[in-house]
């Protein structure tokens, strides 16, 4: 059984990451290694076989010295361009001291509250 795609904002970061590791010159096993994940690990993320963690996408931002937050929106973690939103979101996925798991709970828990406030406009 041949094995599918996670999602197409995946296939999307994953050609996004691969452009903007040829155009800095950066070989699949040099990225890796600056960004301390394994060679295999970032070679899925590429073909877009793997979901990275927002944890995982700021280190690769580092190594290609590039926004964390342009990953994020191309993940699919942070909604693109919602002013409403984008700082709380942004300062969640930053903050060191949360787990993945708890900055994806509150982001989760803030995009229900934007979504019911957003119902209750009309």
């Amino acid at each position: 059984m041949a094995k599918g795609k996670v999602g197409k904002t995946v296939e999307t970061l994953g050609e996004y990451l691969k452009e903007q590791r040829t155009s800095a010159q950066l070989s699949l096993r040099q990225l890796a290694d600056q960004a301390g994940v394994s060679n295999p690990y970032l070679s899925q993320i590429e073909r877009g076989l793997r979901k990275p963690s927002a944890e995982v996408l700021q280190q690769i931002a580092k190594a290609l010295r590039i926004s964390a937050e342009q990953l994020y929106v191309r993940a699919g973690i942070v909604s693109p361009a919602d002013n409403n939103g984008s700082s709380v979101e942004f300062a969640v996925l930053a903050d060191p001291n949360l787990t993945e798991r708890q900055k994806q709970s509150l982001l989760e828990v803030y995009a229900s509250f934007l979504a019911l406030n957003a119902g209750n406009e009309g």
